[in-house]
């Protein structure tokens, strides 16, 4: 006998009793539950622990709350497989909204309608986009738990998780480009605004970038460090993937404009009495120490908005760059390896709304590939 039910003296409801293994001495290690209700109730959770054993996918009782789990879990997992900005972004999600609202909970008594109910209280106050990073954390975090058999199963994949509206992509026109092109080119900032748009490359990327990383003759750029500024602090890094490292191709204009960019440089160097070197950054203060990322995104900020380009981020610039090689026939391939994508279907994704608008360019290139049509009466047909 596996299991059985039995009817509790005292307090109403059935008590369940499960052998679930040996002990070393060869005695048996039973699972005692209470379930109240009806005895069909009992048999439905008696039937789920056999069940359980059967497939191996029984997991021991545990006290463990969520709040300890989802700390176990940041420093047992995401701080081994993700980045420190990352892992700081989980951390103040689980410590500012998840624990608060979840964290007394026992993990085996977190149930998928209390995570819904915890979902629809937050999107009172909170976007779909912020509520879905909270699912995603969370789901991650009970996946581990379900691996460390902590759980059964993760109760995230029962609950619905907001819907996300597409916001619509902030990109510039030509015409845009130029304007704010103009407005920069006093500005220090102008050297790295130019690239970003010529490029698609991130800021992170382009303040990362090294004369070395740059060949001239070859037209290319290579992706192979990026700088990032986390809590006031700045540190180089690895890109974060394999996509991220690459090399991306030069428009002949902006070769020749680093190349005059970079004789400026040189220049400058003589002047503070030491040449310029392959390791120096592309992109610097007079100093040569990097360009804060803060200050870079401020003053393009306020650049942008003195020509009436309102709420236009640094990172549009890629964005723009990827909307112009689309309107030009760049094929989405070519671009989801300059812009560093995990894969084109992203990159389809991402700018699908350029992509539908391009149907009518489309028809009218196969309009003059095809011939007209000839109507049935032009056709010397015979009376039936």
């Amino acid at each position: 006998m596996k299991g059985n039910i039995r009817r509790r003296t005292s307090g109403g409801g059935w008590q369940l009793c499960v052998w679930v293994g040996k002990k070393p001495d060869g005695r048996p290690i039973r699972h005692w539950e209470t379930v109240s209700g009806s005895k069909a109730t009992a048999q439905k959770r008696l039937n789920e622990l056999l069940a359980a054993l059967d497939k191996g996918a029984y997991v021991p009782p545990s006290n463990q709350t969520l709040a300890e789990h989802l700390h176990s879990w940041l420093e047992g997992y995401a701080k081994t497989s993700c980045s420190p900005r990352t892992v700081d972004g989980y951390q103040s999600i689980i410590n500012n909204h998840l624990i608060p609202a979840l964290g007394h909970i026992q993990l085996k008594d977190l149930q998928p309608r209390t995570i819904q109910a915890f979902y629809g209280k937050a999107r009172e106050t909170l976007s779909a986009r912020t509520v879905s990073h909270f699912h995603r954390i969370l789901s991650q975090s009970l996946k581990y738990a379900v691996r460390q058999g902590y759980l059964g199963r993760n109760p995230c994949d029962l609950v619905d998780a907001p819907r996300l509206v597409k916001k619509t992509m902030r990109t510039l026109t030509p015409d845009e480009v130029e304007i704010l092109l103009t407005k920069a080119q006093d500005s220090n900032c102008y050297p790295v605004i130019y690239t970003a748009i010529s490029s698609g490359m991130r800021q992170a990327e382009l303040l990362g970038l090294r004369w070395r990383d740059i060949d001239l003759e070859m037209l290319s750029i290579s992706v192979s460090q990026v700088f990032y500024k986390r809590r006031g602090v700045c540190t180089f890094k690895e890109p974060k993937t394999m996509n991220s490292r690459r090399r991306v191709a030069m428009t002949p204009k902006l070769a020749q404009f680093l190349r005059e960019y970079r004789a400026e440089r040189e220049s400058l160097h003589w002047q503070m009495g030491r040449p310029l070197t392959l390791d120096d950054l592309v992109f610097a203060n007079i100093d040569g120490q990097p360009l804060d990322p803060s200050t870079l995104t401020h003053t393009f900020s306020r650049l942008a908005s003195e020509v009436g380009l309102k709420r236009v981020r640094f990172h549009d610039l890629r964005h723009t760059f990827a909307s112009l090689m689309l309107l030009r026939g760049a094929k989405p391939k070519v671009i989801s390896e300059a812009l560093g994508h995990a894969s084109v279907a992203f990159t389809m994704d991402t700018y699908s709304h350029i992509i539908s608008g391009m149907q009518e360019d489309a028809m009218a290139l196969l309009d003059e590939v095809l011939p007209s049509g000839v109507a049935r009466s032009g056709r010397g047909a015979s009376k039936p």
